[in-house]
């Protein structure tokens, strides 16, 4: 049993497109990365995949549950920690946890202190006093106390400064090792890179690809840094150019006959080819569209 399998799934707002034909596998026990900008449809499709808006097209299954017929059934097993958490005025962080516990019927006091202590959150402090990173801390214990079989965790570390950051992927990967399934929604790109195996990138609400970060990483381009000039303007597959008055860099997807004739052709001191990392990847899905996965 896959933890979530959609196939075809859409939502409309009306007229306005949400997420169109989204077809994911995500498998037990994986860390997966949903990686797309602000506005590409992330958080429509974490929401419809639990049950909490209603698909316009297509079907999907969570912990093998049906999201139309089972959603309380999902909800009790998932974790879900929403891009933006919101909570009652006047109530104290430890109210909080407790009414999040008391939902799902469990005590989970003992995992909610642990958590608050390795993310320096103090539970008695009122949330309308919280700032925005202790607000998302508080969310962040809500959405783990209960040790659910699935982490689903929107744009997660907004707020948080880095050393929490840190501490919050090492819980992460403790609760993956153990064998919960982590589907991470994020727009920042190292955190993918550094957490995932597997990952979707998704582009105007459609999935534009989806494998394993290594997988992703195989486009063909090359990073390449010079010292000096050489003339680029004529040459293909050239993107995201910088050029100063003594260097340039671009990703290039070209043929390396045209490259080297151009270099040549140049007055180039000093050199250097590299792969490029994931975020110069998703630029390249973003401007050629990518191949659908």
């Amino acid at each position: 049993m896959d933890a979530i399998e959609s196939k075809h799934l859409t939502k409309y707002y009306g007229k306005i497109r949400g997420v169109e034909d989204v077809s994911l596998t995500v498998e037990q026990g994986a860390f997966f990365g949903f990686i797309g900008p602000n506005g590409a449809g992330k958080s429509t499709t974490i929401r419809t995949l639990l049950g909490l808006i209603g698909p316009t097209a297509g079907e999907a299954r969570v912990l093998g549950l049906d999201i139309r017929r089972d959603r309380e059934k999902l909800l009790a097993r998932t974790g879900y920690l929403p891009s933006e958490a919101a909570f009652w005025p006047g109530m104290r962080v430890r109210d909080v946890l407790r009414l999040s516990a008391d939902l799902r019927r469990k005590d989970c006091r003992k995992t909610a202190g642990e958590l608050c202590d390795r993310l320096q959150l103090d539970a008695s402090r009122k949330v309308e006093e919280l700032s925005l990173g202790n607000r998302k801390k508080a969310a962040i214990v809500c959405a783990l106390q209960h040790d659910p079989e699935l982490l689903i965790l929107d744009e997660p570390t907004s707020g948080l400064d880095p050393l929490m950051q840190r501490e919050f992927f090492d819980i992460l990967r403790e609760r993956n090792r153990a064998g919960t399934t982590v589907f991470l929604s994020s727009h920042i790109l190292p955190e993918v890179q550094h957490n995932c195996t597997r990952a979707a990138i998704l582009r105007s609400g459609r999935v534009v690809a989806c494998g394993s970060v290594e997988e992703l990483s195989r486009t063909g381009a090359k990073r390449i840094a010079l010292r000096g000039r050489a003339p680029l303007d004529a040459l293909e597959g050239v993107r995201d150019l910088r050029v100063t008055a003594e260097e340039a860099s671009f990703l290039y997807s070209g043929e390396m006959a045209p490259l080297l004739s151009a270099l040549a052709a140049g007055d180039v001191r000093d050199l250097s080819i590299s792969d490029p990392d994931l975020d110069e990847i998703f630029l390249h899905y973003y401007a050629e569209g990518g191949a659908q996965g």
